[in-house]
């Protein structure tokens, strides 16, 4: 008999069967199983879908910066105009943790949003002094895509990402970027 994986599969064959279910039964065992593994997938989904969010975050962003840029016909961008790209998306993220910080009355204890917000600016400086993975603009096809990107997940496979950090001084070569 093949196992059923599926939640919906297990309590279904089980609801066939007839009488309780003992609490040492194989029956329980197996709806216990299911019930612990459909928990499992959905938180998995859960943080899949809000990494993903995350990751589009600097993509709106950027597409934002280069839709309101005043040269609308620049077809790529130098690595020191991305980082500085970088650096605006974290600065506005850091403005808001300023704001949170004036507001914040003194003897009271630090606001939730005060907390995450510092931990966010923090994440992101790490990811920026160790790689921040953007869209390639230094790549015309990948700028052009990104200007006319409609903002789902599915249309960012088109793009070209590059990993880019506060030090570097200059685009990485083809083959480094093969081997990842």
């Amino acid at each position: 008999m093949p196992l059923a994986h599926n939640l919906n599969k297990v309590s279904k064959n089980l609801s066939k069967s007839t009488g309780s279910m003992h609490i040492k039964g194989r029956k329980f065992k197996q709806l216990n199983r299911a019930t612990v593994r459909d928990k499992k997938l959905k938180l998995q989904k859960v943080e899949s879908i809000e990494r993903k969010s995350n990751e589009l975050l600097i993509v709106s962003f950027f597409q934002e910066q280069i839709v309101n840029d005043d040269q609308v016909d620049k077809s790529s961008y130098t690595l020191s105009e991305i980082q500085a790209l970088i650096q605006q998306f974290i600065d506005q993220d850091r403005q808001q943790l300023d704001e949170a910080k004036s507001e914040h009355r003194k003897g009271r204890p630090i606001s939730n949003k005060q907390k995450l917000l510092t931990e966010k600016v923090k994440h992101e400086e790490h990811l920026f002094a160790t790689g921040y993975k953007v869209p390639d603009l230094s790549h015309e096809e990948t700028v052009t895509r990104l200007r006319n990107w409609n903002g789902t997940t599915g249309a960012t496979t088109g793009f070209k990402f590059i990993n880019i950090s506060k030090d570097m001084k200059q685009f990485p070569t083809a083959e480094v970027e093969m081997k990842e």
